[in-house]
C-alpha cells in the first residue's frame, strides 16, 4: 500500500512537472509571438509625394520583406500625427477604390517602391500631409503644418496576414509586363488597351479609350498613335499630362496625335476631389463642343479613363453589365484575365461599379436596378454642366452632330 502510494505521488508530481512545463513553453511561445509581432516594425521617411498624392517612402519592399513584413498582412502607419490602418499588396486595385494600401511595386524605371496609396485617391490629402498643385509644366507638393520630408515614416504590423483571404481574391491572372513579345495573342490595337466604346446608346466607332499614345513609360505609345490615326479621330481629351509635360515626350513631334485636337487635363487619381471633378466638366464641356470621332486616355487607360468612359456611357443608357465589360478588357489586355476567373467580378465590383455607385450616391447593391441615364445626368448637372451643354454632349456621342 506504501508503495503504491508513493507511486501516485511520483506520477502526481511528474504531471505537476509535465503541466508546469507545458504552461512555461505555452507563456514562452506566446512572448515569443508577441516579440515577434513587436519587432516586425521599421521606420523610415517619405522620398518623394507623386502627382497623384502617393506617398513613395525612402525604404525598399527587400527590406521590409527582410524584416519580416509580407504582402497581405495588415500594418498600422504612422506619420507624424496622422495614422492609419491598411493592408500590404502589390497593385492599387488590391483594395476597393477609394482605400488605402501600403503597395509593393516597381516603377517605370524599373525602381522596387513601397508606395502609400488610396486606389483612386490622394494619400497626402486623405492623411492631411501634403496638397497637390498641379500646373501647366506638372505639379508640386506643399506640405501641411508638422510634416515635412525629415517626418518618420513607422510601420508595423498590425495582423499578420490578416488580408490574405481578401487578398487571394483580388489576384490577377497572368504578371502584367511591358514587352510586346509576351503578348503575342493580343493584336496591336488589344496591347494598346485601344478600343472604340460601342456600348447601348453610343455612336458606332464615336468614342474611343486607349491608353497614352505619347508616353512611353508602358511600352504601348506607338501602337496607340497608329491606332489614332486609322480611326480618323478628331478630339482628344488626355487626361494624365499637361501640354508642356507631353511634349517633352520622345518622338512627340513627329506623332500623329500631335498634329490633333487634343485638350489637355492634367488631372489627379482622386475621382472625389473638386479639382479633379472642374477638369472632369471641361472635358466633357469640350466633347460636347467638337467634333468626333473622340478619345479619352491618361496613362494606362484604365482608371482615369474608366471612370469618365464609365460616366458617359450610363449617360447614353448602357447597362451595368455593359459597364462592366468593358471596363475589364483592360484586365484581359493587361494581365489576360479570363471572364470565367472567380477574379473577374471582384475586380470590376470593387473598382468601376464603387466609383460609379459612389459618384452616384448610391450603394453599390442599388446599382443595378438604377436609372443609370437620370444619375448620370444627375451627377454631370453637379459638375456644373448645363442642360444644353449635356444634350450636346449626348448628340456628339450618338454621332449626329457635325460641328
Amino acid at each position: 500500500m506504501k508503495r503504491l502510494l508513493i507511486i501516485i505521488l511520483i506520477i502526481a508530481f511528474m504531471a505537476m512537472c509535465s503541466c508546469s512545463k507545458t504552461g512555461e513553453d505555452s507563456r514562452d511561445s506566446a512572448q515569443k509571438e508577441e516579440q515577434t509581432e513587436k519587432t516586425v516594425e521599421v521606420v523610415t521617411t517619405i522620398d518623394d509625394i507623386n502627382k497623384y498624392g502617393n506617398v513613395i517612402l525612402s525604404v525598399e519592399p527587400k527590406t521590409m520583406l527582410g524584416l519580416g513584413f509580407e504582402v497581405a498582412d495588415v500594418v498600422r502607419v504612422k506619420i507624424g500625427s496622422a495614422e492609419i490602418e491598411i493592408p500590404v499588396g502589390t497593385t492599387y486595385s488590391d483594395v476597393d477604390a477609394g482605400e488605402g494600401i501600403c503597395c509593393f511595386k516597381t516603377n517605370s524605371q524599373g525602381k522596387e517602391q513601397v508606395v502609400l496609396a488610396v486606389n483612386n485617391g490622394n494619400f497626402a490629402s486623405a492623411l492631411k500631409i501634403a496638397e497637390i498643385k498641379t500646373n501647366e509644366s506638372g505639379y508640386e507638393y506643399i506640405w501641411k503644418d508638422g510634416y515635412d520630408d525629415n517626418t518618420p515614416v513607422v510601420i508595423f504590423v498590425a495582423k499578420k496576414q490578416g488580408y490574405a483571404e481578401e487578398y487571394a481574391l483580388r489576384k490577377v491572372g497572368s504578371a502584367r509586363t511591358n514587352k510586346r513579345s509576351d503578348y503575342e495573342e493580343l493584336t496591336d490595337e488589344e496591347f494598346a488597351n485601344f478600343r472604340a466604346v460601342n456600348t447601348s446608346g453610343m455612336g458606332k466607332d464615336i468614342l474611343f479609350r486607349s491608353s497614352s499614345p505619347v508616353n512611353p513609360s508602358i511600352g504601348r505609345n506607338k501602337e496607340a498613335d497608329k491606332a489614332v490615326g486609322e480611326h480618323f479621330i478628331k478630339t482628344i481629351l488626355n487626361m494624365a499630362d499637361s501640354e508642356d509635360s507631353a511634349s517633352n515626350f520622345p518622338d512627340y513631334e513627329s506623332s500623329v496625335y500631335s498634329k490633333l485636337d487634343v485638350f489637355f487635363l492634367n488631372m489627379g487619381m482622386d475621382f472625389f476631389d473638386e479639382d479633379y471633378r472642374v477638369k472632369l466638366a471641361e472635358g466633357f464641356r469640350y466633347i460636347s463642343s467638337h467634333s468626333g470621332p473622340y478619345l479619352i486616355h491618361c496613362k494606362e487607360g484604365k482608371d482615369r479613363t474608366g471612370f469618365a468612359i464609365g460616366i458617359l456611357e450610363c449617360l447614353m443608357g448602357a447597362t451595368v453589365r455593359e459597364i462592366k465589360e468593358d471596363y475589364m478588357l483592360t484586365y484581359v489586355n493587361f494581365y489576360k484575365l479570363s471572364s470565367e476567373n472567380e477574379q473577374y467580378e471582384k475586380i470590376a465590383e470593387s473598382n468601376i461599379l464603387t466609383s460609379l455607385s459612389k459618384a452616384f450616391e448610391i450603394q453599390l447593391k442599388d446599382l443595378e436596378s438604377a436609372d443609370l441615364v437620370v444619375l448620370a445626368t444627375d451627377y454631370i448637372k453637379r459638375l456644373g454642366l448645363t442642360e444644353s451643354e449635356i444634350d450636346g454632349l449626348k448628340n456628339n456621342l450618338r454621332g449626329n452632330t457635325v460641328i
